[in-house]
């Protein structure tokens, strides 16, 4: 991997690893559940980021190949402690309570909890934003409506003929420069 080559006197000094290389990114969802091995289980945590109840789902699949395992107590450390640090990561504002979860195996339902509760609060948080979102845009709507009959009140004004910009401006609240705008365009 060392570009370009080093010389002949260098050689025996670099290394010759060897490596198993496992692509997630191959494996089908239906390949991954057809292998009951906890790294599959981990796969299909990773896998599950498209929603919070297939996270849940996932939990449940990893869960229960943990406990098949000969390994299971080894084994439910080390993914234990692998996806506190990727529940962390993928929500890391969410706060979730995982500091006295021990064992995935043991503490599912805790887990479980804390996935729900996340749940229903991004479920709060989303109606909230939304209706934030539709308040702006009435407001912007009644802003764009409101200055649209401004200008229809000016055009009718105008067409009398009688006032000038200033007497317009201070009827309408509009700026002078706006009625000026709107008395061109009128007159093209």
């Amino acid at each position: 991997m060392v570009q370009p080559a080093p010389p002949e006197f260098l050689r025996v000094y670099q290394p010759h690893l060897r490596y198993y290389l496992i692509d997630e990114g191959r494996y089908t969802d239906e390949e991954l559940i057809s292998k009951q091995t906890p790294l599959s289980g981990i796969f299909g945590v990773e896998n599950a980021g498209h929603s919070w109840e297939a996270l849940q789902q996932a939990v449940d699949r990893i869960v229960e190949i943990v406990k098949a395992d000969p390994n299971k107590d080894r084994v439910d450390k080390i993914v234990t402690r692998w996806i506190k640090r990727h529940l962390q990561r993928v929500a890391p504002k969410a706060r979730l309570n995982l500091d006295r979860m021990s064992s995935l195996v043991e503490d599912r339902n805790m887990l479980a909890e804390n996935l729900e509760n996340l749940v229903k609060k991004e479920r709060l948080e989303g109606r909230q934003e939304g209706r934030q979102e539709g308040r702006q845009e009435g407001r912007q709507e009644g802003d764009r409506r409101a200055l649209e009959e401004k200008r229809k009140t000016v055009r009718h004004l105008l067409s009398f003929g009688v006032l000038s910009n200033d007497q317009i401006a201070v009827a309408t609240g509009l700026s002078v420069d706006e009625i000026v705008k709107l008395r061109i365009e009128d007159k093209h």
